[in-house]
């Protein structure tokens, strides 16, 4: 899997950027409520909309070797000073989650990506960041999709202050409308303590609730995050005055399943790339005919494609 790495691969001199800025490393601890305005180059510089790949396209088989854009980033933050303990602060359109965001990126987030490690939350809100941008952005899908941040809404928090947590919920719908209309609140829910990452994607329309899990089981491991969940929609429902119809259904779905420890991350963000791609609101319960399974090759394909952004926004 490694032979490649310390291996020279040229490179074309226009994806260079020698004069990306660096911000500073901030003096304070990074956390809700604290002020990050430490902006990098990403922050200011539109990058136009591009689509994903067809959602249906083969992807190669190969894989296993680092790719050259893989290489290329590498080789970059080797050389910056995010070696030696430097960050980059990363200013998200508002779109992506509601509201102004902020998203730190250091070294061991980046050797997530390179050594295909578990994720943690900054690269998994990098990576929504991307498909807002390359796929959503100024499109009718930013009226179909809609994520919520996974470090205001997960089980470390739930079990602190389920009341805040649920408050936080209620707001992020609020902000993107009335939600009469079929559309899918995105949660990557994190088990805590960097635990496990399932999906949760929500329609409040239709007052359906899609699980994805890429290990066996259901949200009856995680019923303080159901419980969360339910009583945030039918406090929004309240708020705006819509009429509870119905119960809230909760459908687990046959998804994609991983075979090693460190893949739920991945998966999460391949379960979204493809509902968005597919521009479905309603996933099937035995998931989409397209992909019934992930190999090794669909994983690296979101790697790569994360680390061609980072390049394409001047991140490093």
């Amino acid at each position: 899997m490694r032979d490649a790495v310390g291996s020279f691969v040229g490179w074309p001199s226009d994806l260079i950027f020698p004069d990306a800025e660096t911000p500073t490393r901030p003096t304070h601890k990074v956390g809700k409520g604290i002020s990050r305005r430490i902006e990098s180059v990403a922050s200011q510089k539109e990058v136009p909309g591009r689509k994903l790949k067809c959602a249906a396209k083969d992807i190669p088989t190969t894989s296993g070797t680092k790719s050259q854009i893989m290489m290329h980033l590498e080789k970059m933050v080797d050389e910056s000073d995010i070696m030696h303990g430097g960050i980059r602060s990363i200013d998200f359109d508002e779109g992506v989650f509601g509201a102004a965001h902020f998203e730190i990126i250091a070294k061991e987030d980046m050797q997530q990506l390179f050594e295909h490690d578990e994720l943690g939350i900054a690269v998994i809100h990098t990576y929504i960041w991307y498909m807002y941008v390359t796929l959503m952005r100024g499109t009718e899908l930013c009226n179909r999709f809609n994520f919520i941040a996974a470090s205001r809404i997960n089980a470390t928090l739930i079990t602190k202050n389920p009341t805040s947590v649920k408050n936080d919920l209620v707001d992020r719908f609020m902000a993107a409308g009335d939600n009469t209309t079929p559309s899918l609140y995105f949660l990557p829910f994190n088990s805590g303590n960097g635990g496990h990452w399932v999906l949760v994607a929500m329609d409040l329309s239709r007052l359906i609730v899609y699980y994805l899990d890429s290990l066996s089981g259901d949200w009856s491991k995680y019923l303080s995050m159901k419980k969360t969940v339910d009583a945030a929609i039918i406090k929004f429902r309240s708020k705006k005055n819509y009429r509870n119809r119905k119960d809230i259904t909760w459908v687990r779905v046959q998804c994609p399943q991983q075979n090693n420890s460190v893949d739920c991350g991945f998966f999460v963000l391949r379960f979204m790339r493809d509902i968005i791609a597919l521009n479905r609101i309603d996933i099937p319960k035995m998931y989409f005919e397209e992909y019934k399974s992930y190999s090794r090759a669909h994983l690296d394909e979101i790697k790569d494609e994360l680390c061609q952004f980072i390049v394409d926004q001047r991140i490093i």
